[in-house]
């Protein structure tokens, strides 16, 4: 990966320490919470975008965000929960810090965490970021998730089958895709960054040949009613943004392909870009570079 990405960005994204993507660091953590459907409710802090279903059964979390936002999120939950948050599961998409950080926080207020078992393995040792000269320190006990599955796991919460699928090696080797069934809605973490190139952990066991095949298992799962949320950026999607996403992965990867196999190096293909259709999609913390680099290593 080369040096054209921001590094400081990605640091953040993996929860590094390096306080990064706010705008005023002395800014009070706020949350901005819209309704989905039903009991579902989108919630964006700082990092990973956030999903609570909010019901007579408690509360469960897709994703925590950062640490610091554990408070803000609280508050949020209050006014949702009519006064009486009880945080009943917590289900990380993957281990990077933006997504896990309040686990802990939810965890000493009795939520069962839940994560694919390569997320616990990650978070319960230390991991180092080699691309990036960074260490992340094993995380607290009570922020590690205590149940754990391989390849899938169902929760019935709130009147609604929540089915979680493991996407094997797409942004890491632990990611995982929430289907809330009866609301139509689908939380799908950073295997999608809406029109943004995304994040390919390599080092995490992320591979851009199965993460697009990950999108395209969930693009046949999902029909034109559905309610997609990404793991970062704006708000909700729909079909045909994810349909555009996975366009882009195909394209861009035949592309890379093509042209290293006529000899060209990273850098020049990088140059060229992967496509006229893509241009604007660089305007994320993962320049055309940095993307042409994610795929020539997969490749």
């Amino acid at each position: 990966m080369t040096n054209a990405i921001n590094i400081a960005l990605i640091l953040a994204l993996l929860g590094l320490p390096l306080t990064v993507w706010s705008q005023d660091s002395e800014t009070v953590p706020s949350v901005k919470t819209t309704p989905l459907t039903g009991n579902l409710y989108l919630l964006q802090g700082r990092g990973g975008n956030v999903v609570a279903s909010v019901g007579e059964d408690g509360i469960l979390l897709i994703d925590t965000d950062y640490g610091e936002y554990a408070t803000a999120y609280h508050g949020a939950l209050k006014s949702l929960a009519d006064g009486e948050v009880k945080a009943s599961y917590v289900i990380n998409t993957h281990w990077h810090g933006d997504h896990v950080g309040s686990n802990a926080y939810w965890g000493e207020r009795g939520a069962v965490v839940m994560a694919q078992s390569n997320v616990y393995a990650r978070m319960s040792t230390r991991q180092e970021m080699k691309a990036f000269d960074r260490v992340v320190e094993p995380s607290p006990k009570v922020a590690l998730p205590v149940v754990t599955y391989g390849d899938a796991i169902a929760l019935h919460f709130n009147g609604d089958d929540v089915e979680v699928q493991h996407a094997p090696r797409s942004h890491t080797d632990g990611d995982s895709v929430v289907y809330f069934s009866a609301h139509n809605v689908v939380h799908m973490g950073d295997l999608f960054f809406k029109d943004r190139y995304p994040f390919v952990d390599l080092g995490s066991g992320g591979n851009v040949l199965s993460f697009t095949a990950s999108v395209a298992r969930v693009l046949a799962r999902v029909d034109d009613d559905t309610l997609i949320v990404p793991g970062h950026g704006g708000g909700v999607a729909n079909r045909a943004d994810l349909q555009r996403y996975y366009d882009m992965l195909v394209s861009s990867t035949a592309t890379v392909k093509e042209k290293l196999a006529k000899g060209m190096s990273v850098a020049a293909i990088a140059a060229e870009g992967v496509g006229d259709d893509w241009v604007a999609w660089d305007s994320g913390f993962i320049s055309t570079e940095a993307w042409v680099g994610s795929i020539a290593a997969s490749l």
